[in-house]
């Protein structure tokens, strides 16, 4: 969930829309299935950060690259001009696997949001969705993040699919079993799929992600320039098991929403009929105020499932911080939980999550 405010309209794609044919049909793997890699963008213009903003969301960068590269590769989008800062800030060579630097210039960083959603067909074939990122309905410049999807998906070497439905990956979360938690306010936003129906946008995400069912949270438009995320609210742990965010700031507009997203989570069943385990874990009572709290991103579902690993985050406060990762290492008993300070990106609105994309593993 990227709650920074808008900042420029951004223009339009000019990358060819080529892809797969529109009748095949795909499964996206739930996160902690295998990956090849990790995809993230070195990135923090003056333009859209802060000045006193970048040169923390760069140290932020260099630390999820480097800690997830403790796990699986990572492949770093980076213009020429940030290419001598993103060597110095992440050594290469240093990690247990390989940190690559590819040379594109974007406009933001959330890969989560503009790179493509990696998805496999019933030949084990993989391919890459590409969902039009249009700066989460026009609110942002984004005439480079507009072609990240169709770059990253001919860099991976796969296929990519196209399709006329406009939204961004943290609009959904999969468990790959068939079912999908996604939020009304962003995906049925008339400033991304204008005059879709709830049935057809249902019907094309069905066809591009293998699912059966889709669980649908209202969420809130125009409270942050996603239009509410699903990310940020509710994540499959497995088929039939969801972790889900509870504010405990009276005061803001998520304390009500997210209380009605866990009712809702409560009664709901997954595509084999389960009903739903829900585990709720509560946001930290005080952040870093050092960046600014307006668009702060205060919240424990915004990790990232590498290979072996759980990359979240902490705030400082020990209470919380403390109950967010023994959650986590109870719900990922396999995995080492990695809790990392992020501040410069979460004040922008953003999580380890949204700053990632994973690549699956071949089948």
């Amino acid at each position: 969930m990227i709650k920074r405010a808008s900042v420029l309209l951004g223009g339009a794609s000019v990358l060819p829309k080529t892809g797969l044919a529109a009748s095949a049909r795909y499964r996206m793997p739930e996160e902690s299935e295998p990956h090849s890699r990790t995809w993230m963008a070195f990135v923090a213009r003056e333009d859209i950060w802060s000045r006193r903003q970048v040169p923390a969301v760069k140290c932020d960068l260099a630390l999820i690259a480097t800690t997830i590269a403790g796990y699986e590769p990572v492949t770093v989008l980076v213009s020429a001009a940030d290419r001598a800062q993103a060597r110095q800030l992440i050594p290469v060579g240093r990690s247990r696997y390989p940190i690559e630097f590819i040379e594109f210039d974007t406009d933001d960083l959330w890969l989560r949001d503009t790179g493509p959603t990696f998805v496999r067909n019933r030949r084990g074939v993989t391919a890459a969705v590409d969902f039009n990122f249009n700066g989460w309905g026009r609110k942002q410049a984004h005439a480079r993040d507009a072609q990240v999807a169709a770059f990253v998906s001919d860099r991976a070497g796969v296929p990519r699919v196209t399709t006329d439905l406009v939204l961004e990956g943290g609009c959904f979360e999969v468990d790959g079993d068939g079912t999908a938690i996604m939020t009304r306010s962003c995906i049925l936003n008339d400033n991304r799929n204008p005059g879709r129906s709830q049935a057809a946008v249902e019907s094309e995400l069905k066809r591009l992600l293998g699912l059966e069912k889709i669980i649908w949270l209202d969420g809130v438009a125009g409270q942050d320039i996603t239009d509410g995320h699903t990310d940020f609210y509710a994540r499959f742990v497995r088929p039939g098991e969801v972790i889900a965010s509870r504010d405990t700031y009276e005061r803001s507009p998520d304390y009500a929403v997210t209380r009605d997203n866990i009712a809702l989570l409560n009664r709901s069943r997954d595509a084999r009929n389960r009903p739903l385990t829900l585990h709720v874990v509560d946001t930290p009572d005080s952040v870093n105020e050092r960046f600014g709290v307006a668009e702060f991103a205060a919240g424990y579902v915004g990790y990232y499932l590498c290979n072996g690993a759980v990359i979240a985050q902490r705030f400082g406060d020990r209470r919380a911080d403390s109950a967010a990762r023994s959650l986590l290492q109870r719900l990922y008993p396999e995995r080492v939980v990695e809790q990392l300070s992020i501040d410069g990106i979460a004040s922008g609105g953003g999580s380890i999550h949204c700053a990632t994309q994973q690549q699956i593993a071949p089948h």
